[in-house]
């Protein structure tokens, strides 16, 4: 093993930051346990580096400890500029001046100092983790996520563990039988197969995709089976880490409708005028609510 400290600018609540990813469960893929970070990080020509982290450091002088496989130690810097990027920059001055005119805003800001949200940097992986999550329990997403990752995924080993990426090829060659025996439904596995498809022909490159402006690139994740609005702007959020509200999303309608006194579950286009002033804070403040949202319920 090649170990490497990565400072990180604070203030940044890495625990709570990382907690989403394992509160569902194990899926094999983004591996979060309270303790240790296991994931994979896709560097320049597609290569595919496991690494594992620990919390280092407190959240005014946040740190993480990185470590990757010994055969892999010349791409160490790139794996740690790679981990660097997954936790979204907060805009300061965006974030004042929006503190500033939202009194909510501000006490969410106040409130919980140091979170942000943890992006899922491969367009592939993040498309699947969306289809995975319609409609269903997330704990559940997260079980069919596992049973993907375990017969189409890659399995890499580092420091005693493992971790499993996921890459199109395998999952566009599977049938709907295949697909509905690990209990997709046959909508989900049609979803799957075409998202699959698409990456296997290059289609979700990451920096084409990323190269479109917010609406092209709606329209073109959109064309994908199984993906509708919302997914393409959780990718906008969570892969990109653009400013955007997924208003239509069922936790962000509860968490909105919650910070402004809008009723339990406001509609979405009340969600979208009242977050319209967000700005270029819009995903960061999105994070401070759906964190509030947790800690009231018991999830944080």
């Amino acid at each position: 093993m090649t170990d490497l400290r990565l400072d990180l600018p604070g203030p940044l609540d890495l625990q709570a930051c990382l907690r989403p990813l394992g509160r569902w469960g194990d899926d094999g893929i983004d591996r979060w346990d309270g303790t240790t970070l296991v994931r994979t990080a896709v560097l320049k020509d597609d290569q595919v580096v496991p690494y594992v982290a620990s919390v280092a450091g407190d959240s005014k002088h946040p740190a993480l400890s990185v470590g990757v496989p010994a055969a892999t130690a010349d791409l160490s810097a790139e794996v740690v500029d790679a981990v660097r990027a997954t936790f979204v920059s907060v805009p300061r001055k965006a974030l004042d001046d929006l503190s500033s005119a939202d009194a909510r805003v501000a006490q969410l800001v106040q409130s919980y100092p140091g979170i942000v949200p943890v992006l899922v940097p491969d367009p592939f992986t993040a498309l699947i983790r969306s289809i995975s999550a319609q409609q269903v329990n997330l704990t559940w997403a997260a079980t069919v996520r596992r049973r993907l990752a375990e017969r189409y995924g890659t399995r890499r080993d580092v420091a005693g563990t493992f971790v499993y990426s996921l890459h199109p090829e395998p999952m566009a060659r599977a049938t709907i039988e295949q697909l509905r025996a690990i209990q997709l439904t046959t909508a989900k596995a049609r979803s799957v197969m075409d998202v699959a498809e698409a990456g296997a022909r290059g289609e979700l490159a990451a920096a084409d995709l990323a190269a479109l402006d917010d609406e092209a690139l709606i329209e073109r994740l959109t064309r994908l089976r199984g993906i509708g609005r919302w997914s393409a702007e959780w990718f906008l959020a969570r892969t990109l880490g653009r400013p955007r509200v997924v208003a239509g999303d069922l936790g962000v309608r509860k968490a909105v409708g919650r910070l402004y006194d809008a009723g339990p579950l406001p509609l979405e286009d009340e969600v979208r005028r009242l977050t319209a002033h967000w700005g270029e804070a819009a995903t960061i403040v999105q994070a401070l609510a759906l964190h509030h949202e947790a800690v009231l319920v018991g999830r944080a």
